[in-house]
Order: structure tokens, then C-alpha cells, then sequence
């Protein structure tokens, strides 16, 4: 989960904070000092973590705040408002030309994931209404363009490639000509990277740059380079005067760094983020809502826009009819699990709903499980998957066989099931939601992968 160990620190801080009726020097020193500790573990340039709790000090000491009746909340407001700042502010958007085409150029350092942003991009443009084209010019690294190819083929967005030269300028420019006769409005520019920045890298960027005259030069920087990654950003501003940045891998076992860094140290934007190895796992980068998901306050608004675009609606209303006549069947269950699983994992969903880092590692979420359950759905015919009851032991082994599990699984999927058909029933009386929720109540250490009906007593 992006910023996962750094937001478990925040979190750590703000919630001493919370509740306290009074605050003094000395608390707002110790908050500023872990504060610092915890961006400095994180990779953040160091020049920025102290400036950055220099601000937060120097608000926080005001007298507006320690006169306060919720200091506390006060100074996690402070702590909000500058990290949304060191973020960049607000969302900023690609330089779309008002008279197509737009030229994209992607740049940046082999293997922060260039080939696999670009295909992203223009995914994310195309469902904007776009027509984009992909242009392979990294022509040094082996296979560049066949990948380029096969992710264009996985999108069904065209590719424009050269296997017999090595002239890039020469490439761009031809693209460029097909591209207007295909009427492409968005030309993306995979260009060719080095593992350092030497002298050819630049100027044959440099001479791109002159060629096609790009709207928009994104560099393409890996999160989990930490420090590397702001020296890279730096010396590629320098030379090409980028417009933006696309962090890659922010759903890695990333310490964030990067991503708090690059803006204050190029003073350019951060346009958009890598979240997941899906070609759909692309985000526009939203400062607040990155802010707040790293204070453990949650991202609703982007759960709700990816819940809009992966669930089918349509779907989503005949589920409706189907559970308020209690006429779930199994198909109907693997289907909600593949809309899920659009939308993204069980902890990042939780997560974005604002839910403790730490509670989810204690509620022992198993993503796996997910797998195992689409896997014994799939082994079922039609008519087990619409009547369960006809289950006997003799279809359970086949079904057991057939998923690659055992049967005890099968058996303890099939419990669920039917546990969730009773709780269906069951919520729909009067007072039972607010009976579950007690039980889910603050404090409570539940172990969700092992509910059984009974933990709901619902009556």
C-alpha cells in the first residue's frame, strides 16, 4: 500500500494528539520531531522534511492554537493543509492542446516503468473520449517495442513501430504523420532510457524535443527509489524543462519518498500515479485526497469514482431485486467478486474508507481467499451454482479437484455462503444493522475471514 509505513507513523502521531484538551511548547517540539523522524524514514530530502516541520512548528506554537479548545485537531489540521502544500496543492492537469493532436512525451530512467505509463496513459485518455496512438522510440532496450506492442494489442490501441533504425527523431516524426492521417487527437511517446543520466541519454531527448515539439514532457519516476529518484527528477528538469511527473509503483512496499519530494524539489506537478501491474491501475494525482489517505483519514471520493466505472450499474440494480427477495445464488457471488476485484483489494478499499492501517494487519484480511472462492465457483456446473443444495460429498470432491483445493475448503466456502444469505435476511429487520455495527464496534478485534453467522446474533 502506497505510503504505508510512513502514514502507520503520521497516524501514530495524530492520534496522541487527539482528545487533548491542552497543548504546549513541549508537546508541539516532541510532534514536530516525530513528525520529522518519520518523514526522514520515509526518504524524504531532507531539505524538505525541515522546512516542512520548521512551517508546521511555526503554526502549531501560534497563539490561535494553543488557546484553542481542540489543539489537537487544530495542529492534524496544520499537519493536513501542509502535506496537501508538499503534494502540490491541487490536481493538475495534462496539457491537452485545444487543436489536436496532443503530443505526450515520456521520459525518465530504464526500468521505472515507462513502457507500462504510456500504455496506462492513453487507457486513462481513451476513457476521457480520446484517440490515442503509442509511438515506440526506445529503440535500444531489448524488446522495448515488442512490449509496447502486446500492450497496445491487450488495450486495442494502436502502435506506431520502427524495427529497421535506430533514428528516433526520424520515427517521431513519421508517427506524427500517421497519427494526423488516422486522426489520433493523443500521440504518446515512449522514448528510450539508460540506468544513469549521461550526456547521449539528454541530447537525444533534447533533439526529440526540438523535432516534435511535445504539449506535455512527463518523467516517468519510480517510487521506490527514494532519494535517487529526486536527484533523477532534478537533472531532467535541467535539461528538458519537464511539465510533469507520473509516479510509478505506489502500491509497492513503498516508503513514499519520492512522491513528497519530486514536487517541491522541481516545483513541477505530479499529473498522475501508477497504483497496481493492471494496465486499469492508473489515477489522476490528487494532492488532498493522497494527504488524507497518508493521515489515515481515508479516500472516499476516488472509491466512489473507481466503484463507478468498474461496477456495472444495470448489474448492480438486478443484484438489488435479487438479495431483497433473498435469491442470491452462486453466480451471482462470483460475479460480485469480480466487480470487486475491479475496483481493487479488500486493504485498499478499507483503507481508502479511512480504516487504521494497523486494524486492517490485525484483522488478518487473506486477499488469497478471494482466489480460492472464484476458483471454486468456476468448478461448478450451471446448476450447482444456481442450486447449492444439490452439493453432495461426491460434486464437493469434484469441485475440490477442479479449484485445486481440498474439501474442507469447498465445505467452509459453502458455510459463507449460506451465512450470507442468512445475514441478508436477517438485516433487513428492523435494528439489525445497528446490532452488527456494535458488534464491529471500536475496539473489538474481529478476525474477518473467520465470521461466523453466530458473531452477527442478530435475532
Amino acid at each position: 500500500m502506497a505510503f504505508e509505513s510512513l502514514s502507520g507513523k503520521l497516524q501514530g502521531v495524530i492520534n496522541k494528539l487527539k482528545g487533548k484538551a491542552r497543548v504546549t511548547e513541549n508537546d508541539v517540539k516532541e510532534i514536530t520531531r516525530e513528525v520529522k523522524l518519520a518523514l526522514l524514514e520515509a526518504d524524504v530530502n531532507y531539505k524538505i522534511v525541515k522546512d516542512f516541520t520548521a512551517k508546521i512548528s511555526e503554526k502549531a506554537l501560534g497563539q490561535d492554537v494553543l488557546k484553542s479548545l481542540t489543539p489537537g485537531q487544530q495542529i492534524i489540521k496544520i499537519v493536513h493543509e501542509e502535506l496537501i502544500e508538499l503534494l502540490g496543492k491541487e490536481e493538475a492537469k495534462l496539457n491537452i492542446s485545444p487543436n489536436p493532436p496532443t503530443i505526450i512525451m515520456m521520459a525518465g530512467l530504464q526500468g521505472s516503468g515507462k513502457t507500462t505509463m504510456a500504455a496506462k496513459l492513453a487507457n486513462l485518455l481513451r476513457k476521457q473520449g480520446k484517440k490515442p496512438i503509442l509511438v515506440a522510440c526506445d529503440v535500444y532496450r531489448p524488446a522495448a517495442i515488442d512490449q509496447l506492442e502486446v500492450l497496445g494489442k491487450q488495450l486495442n490501441i494502436p502502435v506506431y513501430s520502427e524495427r529497421d533504425t535506430q533514428d528516433v527523431v526520424g520515427i517521431a516524426t513519421r508517427a506524427l504523420k500517421e497519427a494526423n492521417s488516422k486522426l489520433n487527437d493523443i500521440i504518446i511517446v515512449d522514448t528510450a532510457g539508460r540506468l544513469h543520466i549521461d550526456e547521449e541519454l539528454m541530447n537525444e531527448l533534447k533533439r526529440l524535443k526540438q523535432a516534435i515539439r511535445p504539449n506535455e514532457i512527463l518523467l516517468v519516476v519510480d517510487a521506490m527509489t527514494g532519494q535517487d529518484a529526486v536527484n533523477v527528477a532534478q537533472t531532467f528538469n535541467e535539461q528538458l524543462e519537464i511539465d510533469g511527473v507520473a509516479i510509478t509503483k505506489l502500491d509497492g512496499d513503498t516508503r513514499g519518498g519520492a512522491a513528497l519530494s519530486v514536487k517541491a524539489v522541481t516545483g513541477k506537478p505530479i499529473k498522475v500515479s501508477g497504483t497496481g501491474e493492471k494496465l486499469n491501475d492508473i489515477e489522476v494525482f490528487h494532492p488532498d485526497r493522497m494527504a488524507t489517505r497518508i493521515l489515515g483519514m481515508g479516500d472516499v471520493i476516488t472509491l466512489i469514482e473507481k466503484a463507478e466505472e468498474a461496477i456495472d450499474q444495470e448489474a448492480a440494480e438486478k443484484l438489488e431485486k435479487k438479495l431483497r427477495k433473498q435469491e442470491l445464488t452462486l453466480q451471482d457471488y462470483l460475479d460480485q467478486l469480480k466487480q470487486i476485484k475491479k475496483v481493487g483489494s479488500i486493504k485498499s478499499i478499507l483503507g481508502m474508507i479511512g480504516i487504521d492501517p494497523q486494524a486492517l494487519e490485525q484483522a488478518k484480511i487473506d486477499e488469497k481467499q478471494f482466489v480460492r472462492s472464484e476458483a471454486i465457483i468456476q468448478s461448478m456446473t450451471t446448476e450447482e451454482r444456481e442450486n447449492p443444495d444439490i452439493l453432495n460429498g461426491k460434486r464437493r470432491r469434484r469441485i475440490a479437484d477442479g479449484a485445486g483445493t481440498t474439501v474442507q475448503e469447498v465445505n467452509k466456502f459453502i458455510k459463507q455462503y449460506s451465512n450470507t444469505k442468512i445475514v441478508m435476511k436477517k438485516l433487513r429487520n428492523k435494528g439489525a444493522m445497528a446490532k452488527m455495527m456494535k458488534k464491529f464496534g471500536k475496539g473489538n478485534n474481529v478476525d474477518i475471514n473467520d465470521l461466523d453467522i453466530n458473531d452477527f446474533n442478530l435475532k
